[in-house]
C-alpha cells in the first residue's frame, strides 16, 4: 500500500494526544504522540511507539523512564507546542507549563487529564519507530476533565472541534 493512501485511511481513526516525556529539569525532552496504547492491566503497563530520529526517542532509551500525559480539551496549546509548530525544542517546551514528577521521575503535566509514569520495560524497532513498552508506575487523573482528541488532521473535543 502506498504511505499517503495509509495516512489518508489512518486520519480517520481518531485518537487520543498525548505529551510524552522524559528527563530531569534542565534537561527534559517530550513530544505530542497518539500511537500510545493501553497493554494490560496486569501488569499495568503501556505501549508507545515513537519516531528513532525524535530527539525524544533516544533520551527514553538511555533513561529508561518516560511519562505519557493524556490531554484534556483545554491543553490544544500544549499539544501545538510539541509538536514543534512553535519552534521550540528541549526544555523551552517545559517553561509555560506546570510539571511536577512521581515515582520514577520522569516529567508529569500538572493537569493534563490523565498521566502515566512508566518505567520501561522493553523496546523494539520496526521500520522508523520503535515500541516503546512501559510498566505503569503511578499515575494521576483529572476525572472532570474532557479529553482533546485527534481525528481528520485536526484536534477535537467530544462536543465538537
Amino acid at each position: 500500500m502506498d504511505g499517503a493512501l495509509y495516512r489518508a485511511i489512518m486520519r480517520h481513526q481518531a485518537g487520543a494526544v498525548t505529551v510524552i516525556a522524559v528527563g530531569p529539569p534542565g534537561r527534559r525532552s517530550g513530544l505530542t504522540a497518539t500511537a500510545v496504547c493501553s497493554l494490560s492491566d496486569d501488569p499495568p503497563t503501556i505501549l508507545a511507539c515513537i519516531r528513532r530520529t525524535a530527539r525524544t526517542h533516544d533520551v527514553i532509551h538511555r533513561l529508561g523512564v518516560f511519562s505519557v500525559n493524556l490531554l484534556a480539551s483545554d491543553q490544544q496549546a500544549i499539544a501545538e507546542l510539541f509538536s514543534g509548530g512553535m519552534g521550540l525544542s528541549g526544555e523551552d517546551r517545559f517553561k509555560e507549563d506546570d510539571w511536577t514528577t512521581l515515582a520514577t521521575g520522569a516529567p508529569i503535566l500538572r493537569g493534563a487529564l490523565a498521566s502515566l509514569d512508566c518505567r520501561l520495560e522493553e523496546q523494539h524497532g520496526f521500520a522508523t519507530h520503535s515500541i516503546f513498552i512501559g510498566s505503569v508506575e503511578d499515575g494521576t487523573v483529572r476525572a472532570e476533565a474532557e479529553p482533546l482528541l485527534y481525528f481528520r488532521g485536526d484536534y477535537w473535543d467530544l462536543g465538537g472541534r
